[in-house]
């Protein structure tokens, strides 16, 4: 692992300045990641996780341990990230439905709260679920956003080898940057949710044997390197937003070969867990909606090579982010930022017979979330490497950061600032966090439980502390109407 991006504790212990003309007001590096659920060392998810900067982030921060999204689609829940609405306000949904731009044009978007208030806006990346990104900011760079070493158009079937794309011998022709012939999908797996149609397949996972520059996230950290190089009279917003560990799987091959004699470990599984389901949850578990079939990947036998390529694309992701925390260690900027870490929802790899995002378990809405406070205000929160297991949402992101930048705040911000939680982790709170997922679908999580309903009245209940698989629904014991009653009661 030596060519492995692992940062130095010495390196971790120096945290983030501005420049002292911009010191009354604290800079902001804001790190989207896509799709990426608790696999990271310090959420422990999953046992072969290797993340140390992000982990070393963590441990210069407040590390919240029960963070949730707003909705557990991309669409959905940056939407809500970046207006502090709720999607049941803004009117976005799900992926697809019409964009946050086109829905409320009038809202004003965090980085543009940020830009009245005189900071400079800077994105990269995928931040928006759009191609609006860049409206958002005062400027923006953009890549390729989701198929890394190739174009989405390179990816996209011809006419001639369309006939494969759901045949047990799925054969696309690309091109990586040396001239070498790739065989797409790497995984050799039929299409499940598109076999009619000449769009690329993103269920798909394997190592490509090219730079780190050919992918768009090296891309992105190398445009953001170079802006916390300039020198400007303004404070900063930077927005940084990572496609891995989005499908397809695909990363630089060294982020694979340390599995060459540890294989990936399946996640916890029981055959029969959906037994206690309505058939509406069942439904939401098998369909292929935003991923593939559970049965397509056992049947080909790529479980295990799924679970070592999702690993891979964090590590790979990981190493990005740790360039950037090692440039803003040496920058100017590096005593007056707040940084803030997160990903918009989970990502199912096989529990519950599922893959992909769009449910309201536990692996989809779950999300890491770190906030570190500027070094010189440091005294005014916790003490750096403390953790907050109380119920938060991505929801409260905009009214945590401008409560923190004390930037003028727009009226009806669906969330709570989590400056208190930041100063006090362990203060109690009996919040129920909602997280949406379509008109009359809901999960709802407090510190001990988990309730869904779903649009046709069916009902989950889990108890998160004895029962974090959700292996156990208690929607029908009658020893629990009470606490669902309670619960019911927060999706009104």
């Amino acid at each position: 692992m030596k060519s492995l991006h692992l940062r130095s504790v010495a390196s971790a212990i120096v945290i983030f300045a501005a420049p002292i003309h911009a010191a009354a007001k604290p800079n902001v590096l804001f790190i989207a990641i896509d799709d990426l659920n608790d696999w990271i060392g310090c959420l422990g998810g999953h046992p072969q996780a290797l993340t140390p900067n992000i982990d070393l982030l963590a441990a210069r921060g407040i590390l919240f341990t029960n963070a949730h999204c707003a909705a557990p689609a991309c669409k959905p829940s940056r939407a809500a990230v970046f207006s502090g609405r709720m999607p049941n306000e803004t009117g976005v949904w799900s992926n697809r439905t019409k964009s946050l731009a086109q829905l409320q044009p009038k809202i004003v978007k965090l980085p543009q709260a940020f830009a009245q208030a005189g900071y400079r806006t800077l994105g990269t990346g995928k931040l928006h679920h759009s191609s609006k990104s860049e409206d958002s900011f005062s400027e923006y760079f953009k890549t390729e956003q989701r198929w890394g070493p190739i174009t989405r158009k390179e990816a996209d079937y011809t006419e001639a080898d369309l006939p494969s794309k759901g045949s047990g011998n799925p054969r696309h022709l690309a091109n990586d940057s040396t001239g070498r012939k790739i065989i797409l999908p790497l995984n050799r797996m039929p299409s499940d949710r598109a076999p009619d149609k000449k769009s690329g397949e993103s269920f798909d996972w394997g190592p490509w044997d090219v730079p780190d520059s050919d992918f768009g996230d090296t891309k992105i950290t190398n445009w953001a390197i170079s802006k916390l190089r300039e020198k400007k009279d303004k404070p900063l917003f930077l927005a940084i937003g990572y496609y891995r560990p989005h499908i397809p799987l695909w990363a630089p091959r060294r982020f694979f070969e340390r599995f060459k004699d540890n294989p990936g470990k399946l996640p916890p599984f029981r055959k029969d867990d959906l037994s206690d389901l309505d058939e509406i949850g069942k439904l939401r578990a098998l369909e292929a909606d935003t991923a593939g079939l559970h049965k397509t990947v056992v049947e080909n036998k790529q479980w295990q090579k799924a679970i070592e390529a999702y690993l891979a694309c964090i590590t790979y992701i990981d190493h990005e982010v740790g360039r950037v925390l090692d440039e803003l260690d040496r920058s100017p900027y590096r005593d007056n930022t707040t940084i803030v870490l997160w990903s918009d929802h989970g990502w199912h790899l096989g529990e519950k017979q599922h893959w992909g995002k769009w449910t309201g378990w536990e692996r989809s809405t779950r999300v890491p979330l770190i906030i570190v406070p500027p070094k010189n205000q440091a005294e005014a929160f916790a003490k750096p490497g403390s953790t907050c297991d109380q119920p938060v949402g991505l929801i409260d992101l905009y009214p945590t950061l401008i409560d923190l930048a004390n930037v003028p705040a727009p009226k009806n911000l669906s969330g709570q600032s989590l400056v208190p939680l930041l100063k006090n982790p362990a203060k109690e709170s009996k919040r129920k966090l909602v997280t949406m997922f379509n008109p009359g679908n809901v999960s709802v999580r407090t510190k001990k439980w988990r309730y869904i309903r779903y649009e046709d009245g069916s009902e989950e209940l889990y108890h998160m502390k004895d029962d974090p698989n959700e292996w156990a629904n208690l929607a029908s014991d009658p020893a629990h109407q009470a606490i669902i009653k309670e619960l019911r009661g927060a999706t009104n």
